[in-house]
């Protein structure tokens, strides 16, 4: 589906233009093109394809989609390939993972936005507001869409933080160690997540400033290194969690051995306490004509004083020692 398509010139717009006449600006001197697509069809991408002259690789990563982050270079274009990464809504807390490509040539830059609520149209009216800097043509667009896309990745990675805090604030209470093991893997999960969104953009966008740079991002190396820096502090903070994810998890399960053992400890001890009333029961249970104490008189109750004696010994020593 068509989102926009307009020219721009000299850092402003020229007018919104139907995508017949895109070949048309892309003759002219100083102009460039951007068109923003959502959930392209393949014949909306064969017409792109055909008006920018797009490479068929690229146009086929486009098609199938689920690509991992990557920036590649086609000749004089590039092909850009990141994730959307947006909190889902339903009863479980997940991550929903979008995915946009990007075209970019030295006149025209085409975004194809795919399984994503989350539109650009607040990229498009910065860029409008700057015409200083969208003077740097198509290189400024990519940096623009990228910075967007990396923006959006601080409050999903706050977020997470603010979640392990809660859960390791409960790591200690009595009977919540099983729960909070299936919360921190839940959590495990959305940072994995999130990592496979900015690990591999981040060595892509690496390529984008400094030494050899592709042409059409030669204008704006400064703000791709901004993005990098961005990225670089994102993935610390990923792995920052995943370390703390790995460590409440180790904790969570000594906290559940720690309550099985005590738990172990409860059934010895009172397994013991009966083993006495057990031995006394079988011993003077047992009927041979030659039993000492038999015709005692007192020999009844004193041998429950006996087992009663012994029982409250062995309480007291085991409430001592902590296992009851």
């Amino acid at each position: 589906m068509l989102i926009n398509c307009a020219a721009y010139a000299a850092g402003a717009k020229l007018a919104d233009i139907p995508v017949a006449d895109i070949s048309d600006y892309l003759d002219r001197p100083g102009c460039f093109v951007w068109v923003a697509l959502a959930d392209a069809t393949p014949e909306e991408l064969d017409e792109m394809g055909q008006e920018f002259g797009l490479h068929p690789l690229a146009l086929e990563d486009a098609r199938c989609g689920h690509q991992r982050p990557k920036i590649e270079e086609y000749g004089d274009s590039l092909f850009a390939v990141m994730h959307l990464v947006e909190p889902s809504v339903g009863p479980r807390p997940a991550l929903h993972v979008g995915e946009v490509d990007v075209f970019v040539g030295r006149n025209y830059v085409l975004s194809v936005r795919n399984r994503s609520r989350l539109g650009f149209l607040g990229v498009r009216e910065r860029c409008e507001r700057e015409p200083e800097l969208l003077r740097h043509g198509a290189g400024f667009v990519l940096y623009a869409l990228l910075d967007a896309v990396v923006d959006r990745y601080f409050p999903v990675i706050d977020a997470l933080e603010v979640e392990l805090e809660g859960i390791e604030q409960r790591i200690f209470t009595k009977g919540a160690a099983r729960a909070s093991i299936e919360q921190l893997y839940a959590l495990k999960q959305r940072a994995i997540a999130l990592k496979r969104a900015v690990a591999p953009l981040l060595e892509g966008v690496g390529r984008l400033h400094g030494g050899r740079v592709p042409p059409v991002c030669a204008g704006a190396q400064d703000y791709f290194r901004d993005v990098v820096d961005h990225l670089a502090r994102i993935n610390a903070s990923i792995d920052a969690v995943r370390d703390t994810i790995a460590t409440a998890i180790q904790v969570n399960l000594s906290m559940v051995a720690i309550e099985d053992s005590e738990v172990t400890k409860r059934l010895a001890a009172w397994a013991a306490i009966f083993a006495v009333c057990t031995a006394f029961a079988a011993i003077w249970g047992m009927n041979f004509e030659h039993m000492p104490e038999l015709k005692w008189r007192w020999g009844y109750p004193a041998g429950l004083a006996l087992m009663a004696g012994c029982c409250g010994l062995l309480y007291w020593r085991f409430r001592r020692a902590g296992w009851l």
